[in-house]
């Protein structure tokens, strides 16, 4: 076939699977089925139990959802809490979060530096993998070449399949410890033969964490400041874990619970973040901003932000989906802590970077979004900033390309998905839902009887 007849072939079935294949809402209730495993309050259908992560955005007395302030815990600490004990030591804390995600308890000096050192070990990638895995097949969009990298590691694992506990950890340690590289390299195969830039590689810094090795890597002259480094630090520990329930763990949770090996599940997960639901809504905040400044003179003027606010959320602005990005979460109602974090160290760098307008804007978008957003809600759904609505700009201010945006965020997160991948595999019942039928069962036809 010709292409325009295969395109017309594809445009007609398309047509008709539009057609065949769309499930009204009522079907749903009429069926008890949670759609989205979400309950009809919005919050989430039980469907496991974690002791990796707690994700609090709402109490409920008698069923009736109410609510507070929002609560992120890791191992039973709070962020805050553990934000507070490295930044006021001075210290970095993606490591020391990893850590405490993976054992479940807060390394001692001693054990933190064998973790990094172990860690630093592992910071490398197989003899010529650079070349043959990485730069003879670039890609386009850097989380599928991560998957691509991470499936392909499958090949240098002389023990892939072992799913014991031992095994599974080493393997995660190692996965933990590349995926930066990985990302790093990738964005740079990207730029070299997608965009024509020069090709600069550099070889991983030894003594330095992971923050500062993927500034260090991405940057063509290799230099960042100790506030940079503390501040994508930050960034990465906020990110690193969110309880069960969120789509790329609990994708982790599902995949690894059939027995499969590390290789595929973390490369499933990374699949689910990169969807724009997930883990691209950052990308779409940034693309958000660009438009209302395109499209507002004076983005300063309340009331012309909040006028261009409420076409986007009559779906008549930026992309017609009615969403304003960056606002609104499926768990937190009056507050994220991931965002407040992030919020105050983001306007001290928009200070020390001359970009406090940019972040005076973030702050407009917030309040009057918000504002609009809960004119519509109910009083149990409150909507407040989410992390992704600083996220973008944060990274923006770092010098990391949207290209990366997703890509940062996989290689903060890995250290939840590596923990609940390692607590599902203790668990040897694979995860199998029901789904209702509704079509009706019909004859078979004979060829020589259909039209």
């Amino acid at each position: 076939m010709k292409k325009a007849e295969t395109q017309a072939f594809i445009t007609e079935h398309a047509k008709t699977i539009e057609i065949s294949n769309v499930i009204p809402q009522e079907l749903y209730e009429q069926n008890n089925v949670k759609r989205g495993l979400r309950n009809s309050n919005g919050t989430g259908v039980l469907v496991g139990i974690t002791h990796v992560g707690n994700v609090v955005g709402y109490e409920k007395l008698n069923d009736v959802k109410i609510p507070v302030h929002g609560q992120l815990y890791y191992r039973g600490i709070s962020i805050f809490d553990l934000v507070d004990g490295f930044q006021k030591d001075h210290r970095l804390g993606f490591e020391e979060t990893t850590y405490l995600l993976l054992f479940g308890h807060l390394p001692n000096p001693k054990q933190l530096k064998e973790f990094m050192d172990i860690l630093e070990e592992a910071r490398t990638l197989p003899h010529a993998y650079k070349e043959d895995v990485i730069f003879k097949i670039p890609a386009l969009n850097i989380m599928n070449k991560l998957q691509r990298t991470v499936l392909t590691l499958y090949s240098y694992d002389q023990n892939p399949d072992d799913t014991s506990i031992e095994n599974v950890l080493r393997q995660s340690i190692d996965l933990i410890a590349k995926l930066p590289l990985m990302a790093a390299y990738s964005y740079q195969a990207k730029k070299h033969y997608f965009d024509h830039e020069s090709l600069i590689i550099h070889t991983p810094k030894k003594g330095v964490g992971t923050a500062e090795n993927f500034l260090y890597l991405i940057r063509p002259d290799g230099k960042y400041t100790q506030e940079e480094v503390e501040m994508l630090d930050l960034l990465m520990v906020i990110q690193a874990e969110h309880g069960g329930g969120n789509n790329s763990s609990f994708a982790t949770h599902v995949v690894s619970s059939t027995g499969t090996d590390t290789y595929s599940a973390i490369s499933t997960a990374i699949g689910s973040l990169k969807g724009p639901k997930h883990g691209g809504a950052n990308a779409m905040v940034e693309a958000m901003i660009k438009d209302i400044e395109a499209h507002v003179s004076d983005a300063s003027n309340d009331e012309a932000l909040e006028a261009y606010l409420r076409l986007i959320l009559k779906k008549e602005a930026f992309d017609q989906k009615g969403l304003i990005y960056g606002l609104g979460h499926a768990v937190y109602t009056l507050s994220d802590p991931r965002a407040i974090l992030l919020k105050d160290k983001a306007q001290v760098l928009a200070q020390h970077k001359g970009r406090q307008e940019e972040f005076k804007l973030l702050n407009k978008i917030e309040t009057i979004g918000c504002s609009l957003l809960n004119e519509k809600v109910k009083v149990d759904n409150r909507m407040a900033a989410n992390v992704d609505l600083y996220a973008g700009f944060v990274l923006d201010m770092l010098g990391i390309p949207e290209e990366l945006f997703t890509p940062v965020f996989a290689i903060s997160r890995i250290a939840g998905w590596s923990a609940h991948r390692l607590e599902q595999i203790l668990d040897d019942k694979i995860m199998r839902p029901a789904y209702v039928t509704l079509r009706d069962n019909t004859t078979y036809q004979a060829m020589k009887d259909r039209k």
